[in-house]
């Protein structure tokens, strides 16, 4: 599912972006007010998670009819407060601390309680899309089944499109700490990748990492 998460503690908001990925949603993480209102307006979302600055975002969407499910990450606890909540238009709130699975358990409920689709796509180009549950990319009228890991790496490069990505980058965020890959073998994954969505997707800039064109 497409998610904006807000969250100004950066610790916390990369802690929850990492676990929310690892449970194949595509999520925007911001950490302040701004930009968190300008993804509002000009995307749509299945969720929206907001700490308690997105308040008056969450409201003035209201207003237009933007009914997103929302859920609050909050400290608040006073039956008053409470009902501001409720008031102001989210759907549900999780007080910290918290465990993780229990904001995925709220997600879940809310997803089955809107009736929404879990879209597991992502689009690679004007003919191919990487299919995340099925673990493969849809091309033209062809499937091709893909890796585990080399899924991960292209959902990973399409979540982060346009901007290089390093390989300790692609460490930290795909594998476990204690198990990591050589960097010849992550470039072999590269390799098979671009030979099935085509090269021109890859620049590869000397010292630096790996971009993919969003063509």
């Amino acid at each position: 599912m497409k998610i904006l998460l807000l969250e100004n503690d950066i610790d916390l908001a990369k802690q929850l972006e990492n676990f929310l990925m690892q449970q194949h949603h595509e999520i925007y993480m911001v950490n302040d007010i701004e930009e968190a209102e300008e993804l509002a307006y000009s995307s749509k979302f299945d969720f929206m998670i907001l700490d308690s600055t997105g308040f008056e975002l969450l409201k003035e969407l209201r207003k237009i009819h933007n009914n997103t499910p929302s859920i609050l990450i909050t400290s608040l606890s006073d039956i008053l407060d409470i009902k501001k909540i409720y008031d102001i238009g989210f759907n549900d709130f999780i007080k910290k601390p918290f465990e993780l699975n229990e904001l995925e358990i709220r997600l879940n409920y809310l997803k089955q309680l809107h009736n929404i689709e879990d879209s597991s796509l992502l689009t690679i180009n004007a003919t191919a899309k990487l299919d995340m549950q099925n673990l493969s990319i849809i091309k033209d009228t062809s499937t091709i089944y893909l890796p585990k890991k080399e899924a991960k790496i292209m959902k990973y490069f399409l979540l982060n499109k346009n901007r290089i990505v390093d390989i300790n980058e692609l460490l930290i965020n795909i594998w476990p700490y204690d198990n990591s890959p050589s960097i010849a073998t992550i470039r072999t994954y590269l390799k098979n990748i671009r030979k099935i969505i085509g090269a021109e997707h890859f620049t590869t800039v000397k010292g630096s990492g790996y971009r993919f064109n969003f063509i």
